[in-house]
Protein backbone atom coordinates (compact mmCIF):
# COMPACT_ATOMS: atom_id res chain seq x y z
CA UNK A 1 0.00 0.00 0.00
CA UNK A 2 1.54 3.57 -0.81
CA UNK A 3 1.75 5.92 2.32
CA UNK A 4 -1.42 7.03 3.41
CA UNK A 5 -1.93 9.82 6.20
CA UNK A 6 -3.96 9.14 9.67
CA UNK A 7 -5.38 10.62 12.34
CA UNK A 8 -6.17 9.84 15.47
CA UNK A 9 -8.14 11.70 18.04
CA UNK A 10 -7.82 11.07 21.82
CA UNK A 11 -10.22 10.71 24.39
CA UNK A 12 -12.25 7.67 23.36
CA UNK A 13 -10.35 7.07 20.50
CA UNK A 14 -6.59 6.78 21.18
CA UNK A 15 -7.00 6.39 25.06
CA UNK A 16 -9.72 4.25 26.50
CA UNK A 17 -12.11 5.28 29.15
CA UNK A 18 -9.65 5.33 31.84
CA UNK A 19 -7.77 8.05 29.65
CA UNK A 20 -5.09 4.98 29.21
CA UNK A 21 -3.86 4.12 26.04
CA UNK A 22 -3.76 0.48 25.67
CA UNK A 23 -0.69 -1.66 24.15
CA UNK A 24 -2.70 -2.38 20.97
CA UNK A 25 -2.72 0.83 20.41
CA UNK A 26 0.55 1.78 20.89
CA UNK A 27 1.64 -1.29 19.19
CA UNK A 28 -0.51 -0.76 16.17
CA UNK A 29 1.04 2.78 15.89
CA UNK A 30 4.30 2.12 15.53
CA UNK A 31 3.56 -0.83 12.54
CA UNK A 32 2.11 2.13 10.62
CA UNK A 33 4.87 4.02 10.61
CA UNK A 34 7.10 1.18 9.92
CA UNK A 35 4.72 0.72 7.09
CA UNK A 36 5.65 4.70 5.74
CA UNK A 37 2.43 6.00 6.74
CA UNK A 38 2.14 9.85 7.61
CA UNK A 39 0.69 9.43 11.72
CA UNK A 40 -0.70 12.50 13.69
CA UNK A 41 -3.20 13.68 16.18
CA UNK A 42 -6.64 15.20 15.12
CA UNK A 43 -7.76 16.58 18.92
CA UNK A 44 -9.78 19.25 20.58
CA UNK A 45 -7.34 19.34 23.31
CA UNK A 46 -4.36 22.04 23.37
CA UNK A 47 -0.41 20.57 22.75
CA UNK A 48 0.18 21.21 26.41
CA UNK A 49 -2.48 18.97 27.66
CA UNK A 50 -1.11 15.91 25.58
CA UNK A 51 2.41 16.50 25.26
CA UNK A 52 3.25 13.42 27.51
CA UNK A 53 1.27 11.13 24.56
CA UNK A 54 3.04 13.15 21.55
CA UNK A 55 6.42 11.64 23.11
CA UNK A 56 4.93 7.93 23.91
CA UNK A 57 3.60 7.80 20.33
CA UNK A 58 6.85 9.31 19.19
CA UNK A 59 4.21 11.67 16.76
CA UNK A 60 5.60 15.33 15.99
CA UNK A 61 2.67 15.81 13.86
CA UNK A 62 -1.21 17.19 15.31
CA UNK A 63 -4.31 19.51 14.66
CA UNK A 64 -5.19 20.84 18.05
CA UNK A 65 -7.85 23.35 19.68
CA UNK A 66 -9.90 21.17 17.03
CA UNK A 67 -8.11 22.91 13.96
CA UNK A 68 -7.24 25.84 15.47
CA UNK A 69 -3.23 25.32 15.74
CA UNK A 70 -1.72 22.84 13.50
CA UNK A 71 1.61 21.47 13.64
CA UNK A 72 3.27 19.52 10.72
CA UNK A 73 6.56 17.55 11.64
CA UNK A 74 7.36 19.68 14.27
CA UNK A 75 6.85 23.20 12.48
CA UNK A 76 3.64 25.04 12.96
CA UNK A 77 2.01 25.50 9.96
CA UNK A 78 -1.21 27.27 10.91
CA UNK A 79 -2.77 29.14 13.57
CA UNK A 80 -6.26 30.86 14.00
CA UNK A 81 -6.88 32.56 17.08
CA UNK A 82 -10.48 33.84 17.86
CA UNK A 83 -11.36 36.99 17.23
CA UNK A 84 -10.52 39.62 20.26
CA UNK A 85 -13.96 41.33 19.78
CA UNK A 86 -15.65 38.08 19.83
CA UNK A 87 -13.70 37.55 22.88
CA UNK A 88 -14.27 40.17 24.88
CA UNK A 89 -18.23 40.28 23.82
CA UNK A 90 -18.73 36.69 24.68
CA UNK A 91 -16.95 37.11 27.77
CA UNK A 92 -19.38 40.08 28.62
CA UNK A 93 -22.48 38.23 27.55
CA UNK A 94 -21.64 34.97 29.88
CA UNK A 95 -21.01 36.93 32.62
CA UNK A 96 -24.33 38.24 32.94
CA UNK A 97 -25.65 34.19 32.74
CA UNK A 98 -22.67 33.40 35.55
CA UNK A 99 -21.31 31.22 32.90
CA UNK A 100 -17.63 30.69 33.37
CA UNK A 101 -14.90 30.38 30.98
CA UNK A 102 -11.59 28.74 30.18
CA UNK A 103 -9.72 30.61 28.15
CA UNK A 104 -6.90 28.19 25.48
CA UNK A 105 -3.68 29.91 24.70
CA UNK A 106 -0.59 27.92 23.30
CA UNK A 107 1.17 27.79 26.55
CA UNK A 108 -1.58 27.44 29.22
CA UNK A 109 -4.98 27.73 30.22
CA UNK A 110 -6.62 30.17 32.90
CA UNK A 111 -10.35 30.76 33.83
CA UNK A 112 -12.11 33.91 34.55
CA UNK A 113 -13.88 32.62 37.77
CA UNK A 114 -11.51 30.95 41.08
CA UNK A 115 -13.24 28.13 41.34
CA UNK A 116 -16.69 26.47 39.74
CA UNK A 117 -17.61 22.51 40.00
CA UNK A 118 -18.71 22.25 36.45
CA UNK A 119 -15.46 23.35 35.22
CA UNK A 120 -13.84 20.64 37.96
CA UNK A 121 -16.28 17.97 36.48
CA UNK A 122 -15.13 18.95 32.98
CA UNK A 123 -11.28 19.74 33.20
CA UNK A 124 -10.95 16.34 35.83
CA UNK A 125 -12.11 14.42 33.06
CA UNK A 126 -9.39 15.41 30.67
CA UNK A 127 -6.59 14.53 33.54
CA UNK A 128 -5.84 17.71 34.51
CA UNK A 129 -7.01 20.49 37.57
CA UNK A 130 -8.65 23.31 37.79
CA UNK A 131 -7.04 26.29 35.82
CA UNK A 132 -5.48 28.48 37.33
CA UNK A 133 -7.35 31.93 37.73
CA UNK A 134 -6.91 35.16 35.42
CA UNK A 135 -9.53 36.80 34.03
CA UNK A 136 -7.70 39.06 31.50
CA UNK A 137 -5.90 36.49 30.57
CA UNK A 138 -7.63 36.60 26.79
CA UNK A 139 -7.03 40.51 26.68
CA UNK A 140 -4.17 41.47 23.59
CA UNK A 141 -3.11 37.28 23.60
CA UNK A 142 -3.78 34.88 20.72
CA UNK A 143 -6.74 32.44 22.36
CA UNK A 144 -7.65 29.76 20.05
CA UNK A 145 -10.05 28.18 21.88
CA UNK A 146 -12.21 28.66 24.66
CA UNK A 147 -14.64 26.28 26.57
CA UNK A 148 -18.01 28.03 27.79
CA UNK A 149 -19.50 26.44 30.96
CA UNK A 150 -23.48 26.28 30.65
CA UNK A 151 -26.18 23.43 30.39
CA UNK A 152 -28.36 22.72 27.17
CA UNK A 153 -31.21 24.89 28.02
CA UNK A 154 -28.58 28.21 27.17
CA UNK A 155 -27.02 26.80 24.52
CA UNK A 156 -29.38 28.17 21.39
CA UNK A 157 -28.93 32.22 22.73
CA UNK A 158 -25.34 32.09 22.64
CA UNK A 159 -25.69 30.11 19.08
CA UNK A 160 -27.99 33.10 18.10
CA UNK A 161 -25.80 36.06 19.75
CA UNK A 162 -22.73 34.93 18.09
CA UNK A 163 -23.04 33.75 14.70
CA UNK A 164 -19.05 34.60 14.24
CA UNK A 165 -18.51 31.72 16.74
CA UNK A 166 -18.62 28.06 16.62
CA UNK A 167 -20.16 26.45 19.94
CA UNK A 168 -19.74 22.66 19.67
CA UNK A 169 -20.85 20.33 22.72
CA UNK A 170 -18.54 17.87 24.50
CA UNK A 171 -19.73 17.23 28.10
CA UNK A 172 -23.13 18.25 29.45
CA UNK A 173 -21.76 21.33 31.06
CA UNK A 174 -19.36 22.40 28.38
CA UNK A 175 -19.06 23.41 25.11
CA UNK A 176 -16.20 24.43 22.83
CA UNK A 177 -16.12 27.77 21.62
CA UNK A 178 -14.70 28.05 17.83
CA UNK A 179 -13.72 30.83 15.21
CA UNK A 180 -16.57 30.16 12.87
CA UNK A 181 -16.11 27.50 10.35
CA UNK A 182 -13.52 26.39 12.89
CA UNK A 183 -13.03 22.25 12.74
CA UNK A 184 -10.77 19.97 12.64
CA UNK A 185 -11.22 18.95 9.21
CA UNK A 186 -9.92 22.59 8.06
CA UNK A 187 -6.35 21.70 10.15
CA UNK A 188 -6.21 18.41 7.78
CA UNK A 189 -7.21 20.33 4.86
CA UNK A 190 -3.94 22.27 5.80
CA UNK A 191 -1.90 18.95 5.86
CA UNK A 192 -3.55 17.68 2.79
CA UNK A 193 -2.36 21.12 1.38
CA UNK A 194 1.06 20.87 2.53
CA UNK A 195 2.06 17.36 2.04
CA UNK A 196 0.07 16.92 -1.37
CA UNK A 197 -2.24 13.83 -0.61
CA UNK A 198 -5.95 13.74 -2.06
CA UNK A 199 -8.71 12.49 -0.02
CA UNK A 200 -8.71 9.38 -0.91
CA UNK A 201 -5.40 8.87 1.31
CA UNK A 202 -6.76 10.17 4.36
CA UNK A 203 -7.96 8.31 7.13
CA UNK A 204 -9.56 10.03 10.48
CA UNK A 205 -10.57 7.62 13.89
CA UNK A 206 -12.94 9.91 16.35
CA UNK A 207 -15.80 9.21 18.23
CA UNK A 208 -17.53 12.20 19.52
CA UNK A 209 -19.78 15.62 17.92
CA UNK A 210 -16.43 17.42 17.05
CA UNK A 211 -15.46 14.92 14.91
CA UNK A 212 -18.54 14.65 12.33
CA UNK A 213 -16.29 17.49 10.53
CA UNK A 214 -13.51 15.85 10.15
CA UNK A 215 -15.23 12.31 9.46
CA UNK A 216 -16.98 13.77 6.71
CA UNK A 217 -14.35 15.30 5.36
CA UNK A 218 -11.92 12.85 4.64
CA UNK A 219 -11.97 9.73 2.11
CA UNK A 220 -11.83 6.75 5.05
CA UNK A 221 -13.56 7.70 8.36
CA UNK A 222 -13.93 5.63 11.39
CA UNK A 223 -16.17 6.30 14.43
CA UNK A 224 -15.84 3.92 17.39
CA UNK A 225 -17.97 1.92 18.73
CA UNK A 226 -18.57 3.94 21.83
CA UNK A 227 -19.35 7.11 19.81
CA UNK A 228 -23.04 8.83 19.38
CA UNK A 229 -25.42 7.49 17.14
CA UNK A 230 -24.74 11.20 15.19
CA UNK A 231 -20.99 10.60 14.62
CA UNK A 232 -21.17 7.12 13.69
CA UNK A 233 -23.52 8.52 10.79
CA UNK A 234 -20.63 10.55 9.85
CA UNK A 235 -18.44 8.18 9.31
CA UNK A 236 -18.20 5.57 6.17
CA UNK A 237 -16.93 2.84 8.78
CA UNK A 238 -18.26 2.34 12.50
CA UNK A 239 -15.14 -0.15 14.82
CA UNK A 240 -15.70 -1.85 17.72
CA UNK A 241 -15.44 0.00 21.39
CA UNK A 242 -12.35 1.85 22.07
CA UNK A 243 -12.35 -0.52 25.23
CA UNK A 244 -12.36 -3.70 22.88
CA UNK A 245 -9.33 -3.36 21.07
CA UNK A 246 -11.63 -1.00 18.75
CA UNK A 247 -8.18 1.09 17.14
CA UNK A 248 -6.80 -1.94 15.97
CA UNK A 249 -10.10 -3.40 14.51
CA UNK A 250 -10.87 -0.15 12.80
CA UNK A 251 -7.69 -0.47 11.66
CA UNK A 252 -7.79 -3.57 10.19
CA UNK A 253 -11.18 -2.73 8.78
CA UNK A 254 -9.97 -0.75 6.69
CA UNK A 255 -6.96 -2.55 5.90
CA UNK A 256 -4.52 -0.76 6.92
CA UNK A 257 -3.00 -3.47 9.39
CA UNK A 258 -3.80 -7.12 8.42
Amino acid sequence: MKPQMIFFDIDGTLLDHNKQLPSSAKQAIQVLKENGHEVAIATGRPPYLFRELREELEIDSFVSFNGQYVVLRGEVIYKNPLGRKSLHALTKFANQYNHPLVYMGPETMKANTAYHPHIEECITTLGVEHPNHDPYYFIDRDIYQTLLFCTNEHEAAYGEKFGDLNFIRWHQFSMDVLPFGGSKAQGIARFIEKLGYVKEQVYAFGDNLNDIEMLQFVGNSVAMGNAPDLVKKAAKYVTKDVDDNGLVHGLELVGLLK
